[in-house]
């Protein structure tokens, strides 16, 4: 029934435009009742995008597999702007599908600005899911929600931008190049920087901190000393500091 819906109201679209075509008319080409419509589609703008709440769904199953399987890119879990992209061609398999309805629709929604505004709404879930997912994985890091809310936004950008290449082409060309190819710009310049380190500080290894008077005593007997280190300083660094406060070679 969903479907036949979908359908009738595509056909009145196309024959007598958006805006003229009611949810009357549709119910009536589908041999359906309104109550039948409204259970599956809210609105009409809704059977314009019959099958995005499915597809949102199924990306967030995908970013929450922590296996890292099922992605057509390179990069698996470990890797999180490898991750958010092929979350992104979840996306180009549902356009991909039914390469005639996808054109149909991007020629509509072209058309109708209503249409163009709910599309916008639809983007946003997708770049709010994807932000998600990277603040997950940058928490903790300095900047890690602005650069996991610039990442979400590169990815959804690069997507629309080869989408549309196919769409204009009326689905001629080769819907995952022109994907492929945007999203490597993403990679290209997300993918290989390191994460931001929490720590500031950009001495790799702080000041060693002594204790004075009878703490100073005390740690002397006890051999105690505190060192500020930076996280992926090199351990032979961190040795030395504490080799130079405790006053001997360690072993």
């Amino acid at each position: 029934m969903r479907d036949s819906l979908v359908a009738a109201a595509f056909q009145l679209f196309l024959e007598r435009g958006y805006e003229q075509t009611t949810v009357d008319e549709i119910v009536a080409l589908a041999g359906v009742g309104r109550r039948s419509f409204f259970r599956y589609f809210p609105s009409k703008e809704d059977v314009v995008f019959p099958d995005h709440e499915r597809c949102l769904a199924e990306m967030n199953d995908f970013l929450g597999d922590s296996s890292g399987e099922g992605g057509e890119g390179e990069g698996g879990a470990d890797d999180p702007v490898a991750r958010v992209c092929d979350a992104a061609r979840v996306v180009l398999r549902m356009y991909a599908e039914n390469p005639t309805f996808s054109v149909q629709r991007y020629r509509l929604t072209k058309k109708v600005p209503g249409l163009r505004t709910y599309e916008l709404s639809v983007v946003w879930r997708y770049e709010r899911a994807l932000a998600e997912y990277l603040r997950g994985r940058f928490a903790g890091r300095r900047d890690g929600t602005l650069r996991a809310d610039v990442i979400a936004a590169a990815v959804v950008a690069a997507h629309n931008n080869g989408l549309r290449s196919w769409l204009r082409s009326d689905g001629q060309s080769d819907a995952t190049a022109e994907v492929d190819h945007a999203l490597a710009h993403v990679q290209q310049v997300f993918g290989s920087a390191p994460d931001p380190d929490p720590d500031p500080d950009p001495d790799p290894v702080g000041p060693v901190q002594r204790p004075t008077g009878k703490s100073a005593k005390r740690a002397a007997d006890d051999d105690v000393v505190v060192v500020i280190s930076r996280r992926g300083a090199p351990m032979w660094r961190v040795v030395q500091e504490v080799e130079t406060a405790l006053g001997r070679d360690l072993e």
